[in-house]
């Protein structure tokens, strides 16, 4: 499993974030797209009678361009190659637009997020302020992994005292992953994790798994306003919400799902790969959309281990999780392996027989 931060400097940053962190809410003609010849664009208004402006990073691109329904490739295209066209395209359209309120997420002086009057703000200082006293009553608790990227904070789990050995000299334990989204870039989510002692492979079941979405009550503004949009604390609402993933995070670990979980991994040692591995890595590629870099690693993991079976697969793509210099990329082919887990028969003959 690729590491991350340690508790301490997580701890350090998500409360530095908490006070660098700005939130606006206002009305979309109220708002001006002004791009550098670079293609370096910032979202300009005014607050309070100044003028503010403030450098826009990826993630908000992608999601003015999907609120303005303009598609991403021809976004970029303007903005890279005929910013003065870039700035037409979408300032006309947030006029054409302009009753609609926008929350806008800042960092730094930047934009993070782009994101509807609708979104529930339930951030990462509060999900792991909640969450963590929690995490660390688990049988054998052990941070095994914790990161804050630019889209979401993961707190990787496990619990030592919940384990199973799945070959002989080759245990596994139960594990869980907390994951949560500041700027729209997904859900809430609380997933079952199994991780492996002998190599410190990690595994996330995706099949049960809790989500949940940040929408909430439509946050009301007055239509020539910009506001300022300050923090509360948490409602009810958020509150059973963090609740529901407190019941989560003790059934991820639970004795029942481990051992669901763990079945299902123990069934991949009868697969074996009895065609040409380099095709069973194709195909494996192809369905999850793997880049040649990481189908390269792949292939090279399967070999090196000696384990020409459906268990050598899933370790060798959990493996190279871990030489992934991005972190979320690295979680996804986390995710990856314990989607192998839930293939049917016949999709696994396509990957262990490719024609």
């Amino acid at each position: 499993m690729k590491s991350g931060r340690n508790l301490r400097d997580l701890a350090i940053e998500l409360r530095r974030q908490m006070h660098a962190k700005q939130d606006l809410l206002a009305p979309s003609k109220l708002l001006l797209c002004e791009t550098a010849e670079s293609g370096a664009c910032a979202l300009t208004l005014a607050i309070d009678g100044e003028r503010r402006s403030y450098r826009v990073r990826e993630i908000a691109l992608h999601q003015i361009a999907e609120k303005l329904k303009i598609p991403f490739g021809y976004f970029e295209r303007m903005r890279k190659e005929q910013p003065g066209l870039f700035d037409s395209n979408v300032n006309t359209w947030l006029q054409v637009n302009g009753a609609e309120n926008r929350l806008i997420r800042t960092l730094d002086g930047r934009v993070r997020a782009f994101l509807s009057d609708r979104y529930r703000r339930l951030d990462n200082y509060d999900v792991a302020e909640f969450v963590l006293p929690i995490l660390e009553r688990l049988p054998g608790a052990e941070l095994v992994s914790a990161e804050l990227t630019e889209s979401r904070m993961y707190l990787k789990y496990v619990s030592r005292q919940v384990r199973r050995e799945i070959a002989p000299g080759d245990v596994v334990c139960a594990g869980v992953v907390v994951s949560n989204s500041e700027v729209g870039w997904g859900h809430l989510t609380v997933e079952p994790l199994l991780f492996r002692l002998v190599c410190s492979n990690g595994l996330i079941a995706n099949e049960l798994v809790l989500r949940k979405k940040h929408l909430g009550r439509t946050l009301q503004i007055q239509d020539e306003a910009v506001e300022l949009y300050k923090e509360d604390t948490l409602q009810a609402d958020d509150k059973a919400i963090l609740l529901k993933v407190r019941d989560m995070v003790e059934a991820a670990v639970s004795e029942v799902t481990f051992r669901l979980i763990t079945e299902k991994l123990q069934r991949t040692l009868g697969i074996k790969l009895t065609g040409d591995p380099v095709k069973s890595v194709e195909v494996l590629t192809n369905r999850f959309a793997l880049s040649e870099d990481e189908r390269s690693g792949v292939l090279r993991g399967l070999i090196e281990g000696s384990d020409l079976s459906g268990y050598g697969l899933v370790n060798a793509v959990t493996g190279y999780s871990q030489h992934v210099q991005d972190y979320d990329r690295a979680t996804e082919l986390e995710g990856i392996g314990g989607k192998l887990l839930a293939l049917s028969t016949l999709e696994w003959r396509e990957i262990a027989e490719p024609a």
